[in-house]
């Protein structure tokens, strides 16, 4: 069957809201390492990992035979019964999560953790105020929506939940963008402080915030943001939950957890996507205090099943016998400074930004600070012609998202480079003639 003929059958039984790249859009069959295979035989360097999940790289021996095993065993049982792999995985997140006596919830998604973590800073703080930041994108439930920061991803403005937006790290389009690194910090940290005494009744549940936005392009606030933001939420006892769905497990290349990396330590952890590398789990890891706020039963179905765990235990070896966070900090700095350069010769690119393998590229309108939206589909369809899959994100959709797996070599980062050298200058000439 053809991708045409797939997508058909896709549009006539998926919903219209369900997004896929690409104006033909393509199936994946097979993967090995950093390259996939589409369904029409088409072989591709893959830097978006599935949407950052396949952290260590497409089938990977140890985490395939593992997940083998375990099929071939049991694949279900629930959390009515104990689960080796989940109370190992369990004691290895927490020893690694720099939480004193912190407990670890196993769920299905992203989603599903930051749902939790809500639940959990909402009843320890007894409200259902919650501070998120602009920018920010943390799950499509009627929770996580609520708390998401980008008008794109906003299905509706109902919530359960009384959401004020503080300023995030994203300095591009920033209004104190033009400070320097100290009076930005200062700035939005005042403005958080004015928030919290001005537009909300003051016994606010938590700062829900991601350490490198995702969505939200990949913007990192300057060194020393984060532990100004929580010494204003500490004022207040407002407790900080760091979703680190896309920026954990040492992608930033600076530490584990990316808030750790920052000096600040949360009050709690959101995580998922690449813990399987592929195969859907999530969780929030949390000081027992914390954790162990909830007065009513709960179990869950599928959350931290045997397959599931497994997978993760297998991965979570296998990155740190490899030690991944370094390789991350290395070929992450040698694809920034490839992208600087290429920037610096086209004037489609706005900026370039990130840390480790989260890194973002800013279209705007040459010689403008406009966002250049269709130029970004371009050249995401131009690199796909090419050989290369990447994302696409930011506030206004004008951000190319380059996220490779964490076992990347420098010779694929080179080899991306130059597709990416060569798509921007294409589609900048093609754009200055339309705008001339």
């Amino acid at each position: 069957m053809s991708h045409a003929e797939l997508a058909q059958r896709h549009r006539r039984v998926m919903p219209a809201w369900l997004d896929l790249y690409y104006d033909e859009p393509i199936e994946l069959v097979r993967g090995a390492g950093r390259r996939v295979t589409d369904g029409e035989g088409r072989e591709y360097l893959d830097f978006f990992g599935g949407l950052l999940a396949t952290m260590v790289g497409h089938d990977v021996a140890e985490v395939t035979e593992a997940i083998q095993a375990q099929a071939g065993r049991l694949l279900h049982s629930s959390t009515l019964y104990l689960i080796r792999s989940q109370v190992e995985l369990a004691e290895r997140i927490a020893r690694l999560s720099g939480i004193e006596n912190a407990k670890v919830f196993f769920a299905n998604s992203g989603t599903e953790a930051v749902e939790t973590a809500l639940l959990l800073a909402t009843q320890r703080r007894r409200s259902h105020q919650v501070l998120a930041l602009r920018g920010s994108y943390h799950g499509r439930s009627f929770g996580t929506v609520a708390a998401t920061g980008i008008r794109g991803w906003s299905a509706t403005a109902l919530s359960p939940l009384a959401v004020t937006y503080v300023h995030s790290g994203y300095r591009y389009r920033s209004p104190f963008g033009n400070l320097d690194d100290a009076g930005f910090i200062a700035a939005c940290a005042e403005e958080l402080r004015t928030i919290i005494e001005t537009s909300t009744a003051g016994d606010v549940a938590c700062l829900l915030a991601e350490p490198v936005q995702g969505a939200g392009g990949f913007a990192v606030p300057p060194d020393g943001f984060f532990p100004a933001m929580k010494e204003v939420l500490d004022d207040y006892g407002i407790l900080l939950v760091s979703d680190e769905v896309q920026s954990g497990w040492g992608r930033t290349g600076r530490s584990f957890f990316a808030m750790n990396g920052t000096g600040a330590t949360p009050d709690a952890i959101t995580f998922a996507k690449g813990l399987g590398n592929g195969v859907a789990i999530g969780g929030v890891v949390a000081p027992a205090e914390l954790m162990d706020c909830l007065g009513a039963h709960s179990i869950s179905t599928a959350g931290g099943n045997p397959l599931a765990t497994t997978a993760g235990v297998a991965t979570l070896d296998y990155l740190l016998s490899h030690d991944l966070q370094a390789n991350a900090d290395l070929v992450g700095k040698r694809l920034f400074a490839g992208l600087r350069d290429i920037a610096d010769g086209c004037p489609l690119v706005g900026e370039v930004r990130g840390m480790g393998l989260m890194i973002g590229v800013e279209l705007v309108v040459p010689g403008t600070r406009d966002p250049a939206v269709t130029a970004t589909s371009r050249v995401l369809e131009a690199a796909r012609e090419h050989g290369l899959l990447i994302g696409r994100g930011g506030l206004l959709g004008n951000v190319l998202r380059v996220t490779p797996p964490m076992t990347v070599t420098a010779a694929e980062a080179d080899e991306a480079l130059a597709v990416l050298r060569a798509v921007l200058t294409e589609v900048s000439i093609v754009e200055q003639k339309e705008n001339a």
